[in-house]
């Protein structure tokens, strides 16, 4: 019997027990269409994940010191100097851009109705250091460095208070930031960190809020690579070292913070959760298996005769053995194929749903790569369990199979 007549014999065989062989791939069909629809959720996830921190993975940030240094020492601000200091390649090889802010508290007011607010004086490529995006209007234009200029942009916390639920309603209104008035062109979205923003020029921001030549509340240093991060917190503090004269590390009045470790234990969670989903696939196919390997010796108990007569006939014990291999991997790769099925139609529900739910989430979509594995995975559980009945079956010696009863 060669491998296509093993291949229509197993066939047949299934199609004469077609409810319990579909009974029999449940547990593969779960289980590839789990490996799937998580997979799936898991990338998505990972994508809004990466989409949320944007470029802070990259990032490094130096504030001033609050609080008293040991030994009384003075406490000097951070200064436009020492961006400049860092934006020096030689100094600082692993910088790609240094961005500097001036920030305090400001009220902020629009006819009858206040709110407290952080005014941040921001350069006009804030929205890219700081991963935020529009909700309605403009940003601001390079032109408006100038602090004539009066022109501001609100986060979502104070639209919502100040003129509705709609961004679009602030757009063109007038607001008042200490005793000036500024007109609103802007709003952005929320990052659920720092919606309670206004941001003005940093320019503006210093003429008529902050009265700071020269200083800056934060300097924001961006590197090309994630990996290099660690090494771009040493260039930085040894450079800010110098640039303030500090020979001894407890008496810095400044601090180099980064999100490395946060950002790499996140990512170790969202690397666990999707091996947690693939586990708990897996699982299933190990049902699957242990329920197919109990199908195989049933059907194994109720054909020793026909096992006896064929090997009487001249039927080799690789024939047997072939056959119910056959019929186990038969068995899973259909359920395999329809756990595909499954785990496609399953995702793209999810994909219709998910977004009007969670509109910040991004729809799941199926990676060919794990859905390959998956199916993959439900042939080799089909080898493996149809391993010791094909085995069993092709050990019985034909006179004790024909004898049975």
């Amino acid at each position: 019997m060669n491998l296509w007549e093993s291949f229509r014999a197993a066939l047949r065989a299934l199609r004469t027990n077609k409810m319990r062989s579909g009974l029999t791939t449940l547990g593969v069909v779960i289980g590839v269409a789990a490996v799937i629809l998580g997979t799936a959720l898991g990338r998505t996830l990972e994508a809004y994940y990466f989409e949320l921190v944007g470029p802070l993975v990259r990032q490094v940030m130096v504030t001033k010191t609050t609080g008293q240094l040991a030994g009384a020492a003075q406490i000097h601000d951070l200064t436009e100097q020492d961006a400049r200091a860092l934006r020096d390649r030689t100094r600082v090889p692993h910088t790609l851009s240094v961005t500097t802010l001036v920030s305090g508290s400001a009220v902020l007011d629009a006819g009858t109705r206040q709110r407290q607010v952080t005014a941040i004086g921001a350069p006009v490529d804030y929205l890219t250091v700081a991963n935020r995006h529009l909700a309605a209007g403009r940003f601001l234009a390079p032109a408006e460095e100038h602090p004539a200029v009066r022109e501001v942009v609100l986060g979502p916390t104070p639209v919502e208070e100040l003129f509705g639920a709609d961004p679009s309603a602030a757009i063109g209104q007038q607001v008042r930031l200490a005793g000036s008035t500024f007109t609103v062109v802007g709003a952005i979205t929320s990052n659920g960190l720092q919606d309670n923003v206004v941001i003005l020029p940093r320019q503006t921001a210093r003429g008529y809020l902050f009265g700071k030549d020269n200083s800056v509340d934060q300097i924001i240093v961006e590197t090309g690579d994630l990996s290099t991060v660690g090494r771009l917190s040493d260039e930085v503090t040894a450079v800010l070292d110098r640039q303030h004269r500090i020979t001894n590390p407890s008496r810095r009045d400044f601090e180099v913070l980064n999100f490395q470790w946060e950002i790499e234990q996140d990512i170790k969670f969202l690397t666990g959760l999707r091996a947690t989903i693939a586990t708990i696939g897996a699982i299933s196919l190990l049902v699957g298996a242990i329920g197919i390997a109990n199908i195989m010796l049933v059907s194994l108990a109720e054909r020793i005769r026909e096992i006896g007569i064929r090997k009487a006939v001249g039927a080799t014990r690789h024939a047997i053995l072939r056959q119910f291999l056959t019929e186990s991997v038969l068995l899973t790769a259909t359920g395999g194929l329809a756990g595909i099925v499954l785990g496609l139609v399953v995702t793209e529900v999810a994909a219709i749903l998910i977004p009007h739910a969670l509109p910040d989430l991004p729809a799941p979509a199926v990676s060919p790569t794990w859905s390959l594995i998956a199916f993959t995975a439900s042939v080799l559980v089909g080898i493996l369990a149809g391993g010791y009945p094909a085995y069993r079956a092709a050990r019985l010696r034909p006179l004790d199979a024909l004898r049975h009863q």
